[in-house]
């Protein structure tokens, strides 16, 4: 008897290392392929107060961008952004990165090239992320935008149109920026006062601002900022937020306040030395709808 649990406990011995060597190996391939597999995941958002002229209107969302390269010159990028067929590019802030491992010349030319590249797809429209401020790299990265005809929504709003309606596409700078810029709820006072019925889409870097946006009546709002909170466990929407506190919220997907819904990417770029997991890098595509079509 003793002879045979002595064979059991030999056999386990060398199970072991077996078991533990597969789990590394997955655990591998899963941080290889969270870091490096673009994913395109789109959402339908229903509102009832949708023009029906925008049914279907596809909306294309690069959040973090963080001067990230997929596939020789980023053609596996450009290639998922025309698969998607948007009627507009948004580029929700971050294009470039503070700490990041390219010098800001070389993070340059990599936002130029993707702009020339994209710019023939969807018209572009950017708003600025805390990393453009904090890096002074805004005013050489809005040179090249302004150059390649890309729409700047710094704290100001445009009119776009489909099928003979219209509907409203505003964006605010990063509070990075000017300190004497003006706020958010100046801003849709503006738009109100301009169209007071229309229905309103913002830009924002930041996805901690779904309370207010509510309160002032947005219909949606497109934002990132969060990296889908870097490491995504079951049962949680992220494990560690932007300002390093643990289990944020609006992290990634659709929330709702009231009638105001948020579109929170996970972005396409990373910056900290914390890898994603199960967390892949993300071209978000918001697909809009009418509930009355």
């Amino acid at each position: 008897m003793r002879h045979n649990n002595y064979k059991v406990r030999q056999r386990r011995v060398r199970i072991f290392p077996i078991f533990l060597l597969i789990f590394i190996l997955s655990v591998g391939i899963l941080l290889y392929d969270s870091n490096t597999r673009l994913v395109t995941e789109e959402y339908e958002l229903f509102f009832p107060n949708l023009p029906v002229g925008f049914d279907g209107f596809r909306i294309v969302v690069l959040a973090d961008i963080h001067a990230a390269v997929f596939g020789e010159d980023n053609e596996t990028l450009i290639s998922h952004i025309r698969e998607a067929e948007p009627d507009i590019i948004a580029i929700a802030g971050d294009f470039i990165d503070y700490y990041g491992r390219l010098n800001l010349e070389e993070q340059l030319a990599v936002a130029e090239h993707l702009v020339i590249n994209i710019s023939p797809i969807a018209p572009l429209y950017f708003i600025t992320g805390n990393h453009e401020w904090e890096g002074g790299g805004i005013w050489p990265l809005l040179e090249i935008l302004n150059e390649h005809e890309v729409y700047v929504l710094r704290n100001r709003f445009t009119r776009l149109f489909a099928g003979g309606d219209m509907i409203v596409l505003a964006g605010t700078d990063d509070p990075n920026g000017p300190a004497d810029m003006i706020s958010p709820t100046e801003l849709v006072n503006r738009i109100r006062n301009d169209e007071p019925d229309a229905f309103v889409i913002m830009l924002e870097h930041r996805n901690n601002n779904l309370s207010l946006y509510s309160e002032l009546g947005i219909d949606l709002v497109i934002c990132g900022h969060s990296h889908g909170g870097y490491i995504r466990l079951p049962f949680t929407d992220g494990l560690l937020g932007t300002q390093r506190d643990w289990f944020p919220t609006y992290t990634s997907g659709v929330y709702t306040r009231g009638d105001t819904k948020m579109l929170v990417s996970r972005g396409v770029g990373n910056h900290l030395w914390i890898p994603r997991f199960l967390n892949n890098p993300q071209v978000m595509v918001a697909v809009l709808r009418s509930e009355t079509n």
